[in-house]
C-alpha cells in the first residue's frame, strides 16, 4: 500500500483556498506517485479559526469534496481533520473515505489542546476508531494525542497496524514531534503515517516535518518545512516481522500498569 502525505499551508477560515490547495496537491501526487491513501493535516479546510467554528463547522461538505477526489483518482483519504458538528457540539474530526467515495469511519480528537483554545470551542471525542484499508487494520489520532502513549497502545492492542496522524504542530516543538512519532511506532511495532501542516498563522510557525515511519522506527520518508508531498510503500509483513523478533505484546503485564 502506498501512503502519501500532503504537507500544506492552511489559510485560517478560508475553505475555498484550502480546497483549491488540496485539489492541486492531489493532482500532483497522483502524477508523482499514484498513491493508494492520502493523509492531510489537522483542520486542513479551515485551520485554527476556532472563534468562527460555529459557522465553519461542516456537516458534510468537506467529506463531499473528498469523496469526489477519492472516486476520481481511485484513492482513499485517511486522516486530515475538519471542524464537524456532533451531538449539538463541534469536534475536531479525522475522516476516512475509501477509493469508492464511501465514508468508512471517523475519529473525534480526544485530547484537546488548551494552548490553542480547543477546550473552549470544541467538544472532546469519546471513542476510538478502527478501520481497514487494503486489508490492513488502521486507526487515526490527531496532533496532541501522540503525547498520550496510552491511546496508540490501546489501538495497537485492538489490532491496529497502521496509525494515521494529522497535525498542526508548531516549529518550537518540532523535535518533540519527530521523537514522539518514532516512539509510538517503535513501542507499538506499527507503521505511523503523519501529516503536519507548514506555514504561519497569527505569528505561529508550523513545523512541517511530515513523516512515514516503519515498525522498527526507521523513517521511510520525511518532509522539510515547506509545502511538500512525501510517500512510502508499506507492507503488513513488516509488523508481523517486528512482533516476532521482539514479542512485546506477548510480554506485556497489563496488571502491573
Amino acid at each position: 500500500m502506498r501512503i502519501c502525505a500532503l504537507q500544506m499551508d492552511v489559510k485560517a477560515g478560508d475553505r475555498a483556498a484550502n480546497h483549491a490547495t488540496v485539489q492541486r496537491l492531489v493532482d500532483k501526487a497522483v502524477s508523482l506517485c499514484a498513491p493508494d491513501v492520502i493523509v492531510l493535516p489537522e483542520l486542513w479546510s479551515t485551520g485554527y479559526a476556532l472563534e468562527q467554528a460555529a459557522t465553519l463547522a461542516d456537516e458534510q461538505g468537506d467529506a463531499d469534496f473528498l469523496r469526489v477526489l477519492a472516486q476520481k483518482n481511485r484513492l482513499a483519504f485517511a486522516g486530515g481533520s475538519v471542524l464537524a458538528r456532533h451531538d449539538g457540539g463541534i469536534t475536531n474530526r479525522a475522516q476516512v473515505i475509501d477509493s469508492k467515495g464511501r465514508y468508512l469511519a471517523f475519529y473525534d480528537k480526544v485530547h484537546l489542546f488548551r494552548l490553542m483554545d480547543e477546550d473552549t470551542f470544541l467538544a472532546p471525542g469519546r471513542q476510538v476508531s478502527l478501520f481497514e484499508l487494503h486489508g490492513m487494520p488502521c486507526s487515526s489520532v490527531i496532533c496532541y494525542d501522540i503525547r498520550f502513549c496510552e491511546l496508540p497502545r490501546r489501538l495497537a492492542v485492538q489490532g491496529a497496524e497502521l496509525l494515521f496522524v494529522s497535525a498542526e504542530w508548531p516549529s518550537p516543538r518540532a523535535e518533540h514531534w519527530r521523537t514522539l512519532l518514532r516512539a509510538r511506532a517503535i513501542e507499538n511495532q506499527i507503521f505511523v503515517a503523519a501529516c503536519n501542516r507548514c506555514g504561519v498563522t497569527d505569528g505561529t510557525v508550523f513545523a512541517g516535518r511530515s513523516a512515514i515511519i516503519a515498525p522498527d522506527g526507521s523513517v521511510l520518508a520525511e518532509a522539510g518545512t515547506g509545502e511538500e508531498i512525501i510517500w512510502a510503500d508499506i507492507d503488513a509483513a513488516a509488523v508481523r516481522h517486528m512482533r516476532d523478533l521482539i514479542p512485546v505484546f506477548e510480554d506485556r503485564v497489563p496488571g502491573m500498569y
